[in-house]
């Protein structure tokens, strides 16, 4: 039987995805009632600039008194799209504090002070959903929360930020430059007007921290992810990754060690081979590969951002813990009884490709060999090009740790028939 009296959700923001929630709210109200059980009412709206026309959004739900909101004692879930650590933190946890629970989409909050949240939301008997902060309408934060919570991941591998991928893979397709690519990507609206946030990896960084912490049941914040961005990538560098058999793509990768007492998280350009199932996925799209104990090697795919596909995670989310208000139950709340070390990006072992520029004369193979030997970095492959007292050295490493790959480099500098390091890579997903 259906209950008759509404759960009440409350909205902060209303920009692009919180306008598509409401919408959603109110279209599909029939079939979310069905859904959960008992209808949903959308009970107040936070915003900054109230003055704006919100089509299909009754004026007087509209405040700029966010605080106000989340303190009524009569909101049932509050869900949260403004983005950013303050106040969205404060809201979150004053929400806790007033009996709401809370569905939230803000990656840099949760990456950044999750254990806060998390505290909150057990301190006060409520749920903490986050499905919509890392890979939009992919299904992928409740998998690894519950459907692989008896398993042991070893390995989350993916491209988690759709902007770095449409820009990759225009230069992989048209041979186009850095620049030439972002501009498309602006153009059709794939990129921001100030694109730090994705082309320098820290959008990716924040979701890999959340995608560590779920995997591995440990603490992994933003400050301990590796981040390297993509926009010293070069058509140059798409050049030599096809002529090995790969493209390149900015990815996230969180590890177990070998012996399963430390783990890594880390967010670079990297060249993978294009028989991997990551080297396929095009344009804007995001994927995620996860590799456990028993499951195997599973592979997650979709959209990973707009308003539409981040608020059908969203209200997956608010259909979730509506149904566990009225069951007065709670969902997973945070694991990380392993307490494992992050390891320093040092520590990491994987494969190089290294281009170096340097002069075209007899012997310097042999000068490069043997620095890449006294820092114990095996070399697979060499391709040498030259003319006119110019040449191009392009180096491919075994598994080598990371420390002893910038040892070696730093010692390459030094040589003065090395003219310059062109490019370093780390070559993945083999």
């Amino acid at each position: 039987m259906m209950r008759t009296r509404p759960l009440k959700v409350a909205l902060l923001g209303c920009g692009v995805v919180g306008s598509e929630v409401a919408r959603i709210m109110t279209t599909h109200a029939d079939d979310l009632a069905a859904r959960i059980g008992a209808p949903v009412e959308l009970a107040g709206v936070a915003v900054r600039r109230p003055d704006k026309v919100r089509e299909g959004i009754p004026g007087e739900l509209i405040t700029t008194d966010a605080t106000a909101l989340v303190k009524r004692g009569d909101i049932d879930v509050i869900v949260e799209v403004i983005g950013g650590v303050e106040p969205a933190r404060t809201l979150i946890t004053t929400a806790f504090e007033h009996g709401a629970s809370v569905v939230s989409a803000n990656k840099a909050l949760l990456a950044q002070d999750g254990a806060t949240l998390y505290e909150a939301a057990d301190q006060h008997g409520r749920d903490l959903y986050f499905e919509a902060a890392v890979a939009g309408a992919i299904p992928l934060i409740r998998p690894l929360r519950e459907s692989l919570a008896g398993d042991k991941i070893n390995r989350v591998m993916g491209i988690v930020n759709g902007t770095t991928n449409f820009i990759l893979d225009a230069m992989d397709t048209s041979g186009a430059g850095y620049s030439e690519a972002l501009d498309e990507a602006t153009a059709l609206g794939y990129a921001e007007a100030d694109p730090t946030a994705d082309v320098e990896g820290f959008d990716a960084a924040a979701k890999a921290a959340i995608l560590a912490g779920i995997a591995f049941h440990t603490r992994v914040r933003l400050d301990d992810v590796y981040r390297e961005g993509m926009t010293e990538v070069t058509a140059a560098d798409f050049a030599s990754a096809k002529r090995m058999g790969c493209t390149i793509k900015l990815l996230a990768i969180c590890e177990r060690a070998a012996d399963g007492e430390s783990v890594t998280a880390r967010v670079h350009p990297a060249m993978i081979p294009l028989s991997h199932p990551l080297a396929s996925v095009r344009e804007a799209y995001n994927a995620v590969f996860v590799e456990a104990e028993a499951a195997g090697r599973l592979m997650f795919y979709g959209p990973g951002a707009g308003g539409s596909p981040t608020a059908s995670a969203v209200l997956g989310d608010l259909v979730a813990v509506c149904r566990n208000r009225l069951n007065e139950a709670t969902g997973p709340g945070e694991s990380a009884y392993t307490q494992l070390p992050v390891s320093p990006m040092g520590e990491v072992v994987t494969r190089y490709h290294i281009s170096l520029d340097v002069a075209d004369k007899p012997g310097v193979l042999a000068q490069v060999a043997t620095v890449f030997a006294e820092h114990g970095v095996s070399i697979d492959t060499v391709r040498q090009q030259g003319k006119d007292g110019e040449a191009s050295l392009v180096v491919v490493t075994h598994r080598a740790p990371d420390a002893a790959l910038s040892g070696t480099v730093e010692a390459l500098r030094k040589l003065d028939t090395v003219r310059g390091v062109a490019s370093i890579m780390r070559v993945e997903g083999e």
